[in-house]
């Protein structure tokens, strides 16, 4: 790949491959590794992409399965293993073009010995010694940088924010990266997300280290595992209740650590990175639907890193193998480990692809300068609209139970101009329940003009963790404590600033936007639903809900406009849904 002023690393080696290397880590315990290298003397740099999966997955040689269509050849598009394998890229195609690619199992997985840690401390610890064990080869030129999305990409951004981080670590190729693992991953706004990430735990070849067994020792950890079992909102879960009737047994230890540990507490603390100590240069991004695991992410990221950096926010979901990162990761990788300018960085360093365009933005900087956020007032008669309330509007309520659970629909008028919206989402809601908690889903819904539906963006939030960290938040992205309960009183009327996923997308004439409000998930199914954002706990006890949209509770959407809508929705145009 070349341009005028510029070129990448061509292909110009044969491959040799070394299967089943042991690496011994500080303490003695050896990882298992395939490592892929140009057959050539000489060193060279070297990538490292590190995870949890069957390490066959990782080189197979497979067409990417939503590349074709159900049916033909023989291929179906679904995954039969389930679990997120090939995700660090082809490592033919970088051994071809001059690099070492070093695929290894983290502690306790696959062939690697020693207990499973799902990214902590250990897990990073590994990370510094292979790093460093990889840069003393006679093979590589000591410069290494890591790759891969998902577990691989986090994992990565973990290792880089050591305190010392790996000397000989120089990059990190890291989009889809959660990078606060209660927040992104596990409870969404405060609710536990539980469908996925069961399924997913139980994909593992993994021997899993019993966190809080060994930090509670045996008899309170039983003790605990009893008191959750009294939750009748987790034991109405089959899978649940399975793992915390036998908390020791298989995985099952994953899922009750994730069980004992619903607050922001110190188990999820060495599981979010600490962006201060990151001093290298880091891609990040991610692809739109992924909005219930990496999206949110990948902004933060973006803003809180301070080394030379990059934000590509892509369409749709990347494939397995991850090809459509291939040239991109190489001129990365060039510039910063073999000191080739192929002209990435002179390249504006936000690229974000807009839905309903086909086009891709180009920015210097995330927020976008041109964005205008908006408040959509909800209004009686289910009207989203962005003048503030008429006097004596009132509420509306819904209810929810096991029996049935109830939502409650708002609806803009249709755009008349190309309207775009690039940025964060935020629900600021007035609210009572009769319950003592509530848990919020908001769903936020495109409907065009011949009035077929996708879903945009989805946020949640449960009622007595609402607290703000007043010192971190910003009007268009409020951030939750998480770290206590405080009951609702039933009846009385509290603020919750709800945090949608971002969006990115363009809407024609025609269209509108919707707002769902609901205690479940229960969204209609759609094309494609994105891992994690669905297959939360639900409430068994009955409670109605009520939302307030009146000038002493102006419950609003905030929504980030960067191009049209000049002279706002014509309400005179609207038509009830």
């Amino acid at each position: 790949m070349f341009g005028p002023d510029w070129s990448a690393s061509p292909r110009q080696h044969d491959v040799t491959v070394e299967y089943d290397v042991s690496i011994p880590m500080a303490d003695g315990i050896k990882l298992n590794a395939d490592i892929w290298r140009p057959r050539a003397e000489g060193a060279f740099p070297a990538l490292l992409g590190f995870h949890p999966y069957d390490k066959r997955g990782q080189s197979a040689p497979l067409m990417p399965r939503d590349m074709v269509p159900s049916g033909k050849l023989g291929i179906g598009t679904g995954r039969e293993k389930g679990n997120a394998s090939l995700e660090s890229g082809d490592p033919h195609f970088y051994a071809m073009r001059g690099y070492v690619h070093v695929i290894a199992n983290v502690r306790g997985s696959g062939a690697s010995e020693g207990l499973f840690h799902l990214t902590g401390p250990q897990e990073v610890r590994d990370g510094y010694d292979l790093i460093e064990w990889i840069a003393a080869q006679p093979w590589c030129d000591g410069n290494v940088a890591m790759l891969g999305i998902s577990y691989f990409a986090f994992l990565s951004l973990y290792i880089a924010a050591q305190d010392p981080a790996p000397p000989h670590l120089r990059t990190v190729y890291a989009p889809c990266a959660s990078t606060d693992q209660y927040r992104d991953n596990y409870y969404h706004g405060g609710i536990l997300g539980h469908e996925w990430q069961a399924r997913w735990f139980q994909s593992l070849n993994v021997r899993p280290y019993n966190y809080s067994l060994n930090a509670l020792g045996e008899q309170e950890y039983y003790r605990a595992v009893a008191r959750k079992l009294e939750d009748e909102d987790i034991r109405s879960v089959p899978a649940l209740l399975e793992c915390l009737q036998d908390p020791t047994g298989g995985r099952n230890s994953l899922m009750v650590d994730v069980l004992l540990n619903d607050l922001s507490s110190p188990f999820w603390q060495e599981r979010m990175v600490d962006y201060s100590r990151i001093s290298i240069p880091c891609y990040l991004g991610c692809c739109w639907d992924h909005y219930g695991l990496h999206l949110p992410a990948a902004f933060r990221s973006w803003s809180q890193i301070k080394t030379p950096s990059k934000l590509s926010i892509g369409p749709g979901h990347v494939d397995r193998p991850m090809y459509q990162h291939a040239y991109e990761s190489l001129r990365w990788f060039d510039h910063w480990l073999k000191g080739v300018d192929t002209g990435l960085l002179r390249e504006p360093p936000v690229r974000i692809f807009v839905n309903g365009t086909s086009d891709w933005l180009e920015a210097q900087d995330y927020p976008l300068p041109q964005t205008r956020w908006t408040p959509f007032y909800l209004h009686e008669r289910g009207l989203l609209f962005e003048r503030e309330h008429w006097p004596n509007e009132g509420h509306s309520s819904y209810d929810d139970s096991p029996w049935g659970r109830g939502l409650l629909e708002f609806w803009s008028a249709r755009f008349v101009e190309r309207t775009e919206m690039v940025g964060h989402v935020v629900l600021n809601l007035f609210a009572s329940c009769t319950d003592r908690e509530a848990l919020f889903f908001a769903v936020l819904v495109e409907r065009d003009a011949e009035n077929r539906e996708r879903i945009l963006s989805r946020g949640f939030l449960r009622a007595t963790q609402r607290e703000l960290v007043a010192e971190a938040s910003l009007p268009w992205l409020p951030v939750h404590s998480h770290t206590g309960r405080a009951p609702l009183t039933p009846g009385e009327v509290y603020e919750f600033s709800i945090p949608l996923a971002p969006i990115g997308s363009a809407f024609t004439p025609g269209s509108r936007i919707g707002l769902r409000i609901r205690s479940t998930d229960d969204e209609p199914n759609h094309t494609h639903e994105p891992t994690a954002a669905r297959g939360h706990l639900r409430r068994q006890a009955p409670s109605r809900v009520t939302i307030y949209h009146n000038r002493e509770h102006p419950s609003h959407l905030l929504l980030p406009i960067t191009r049209g809508n000049r002279l706002e929705t014509f309400i005179s145009t609207w038509d009830p849904v």
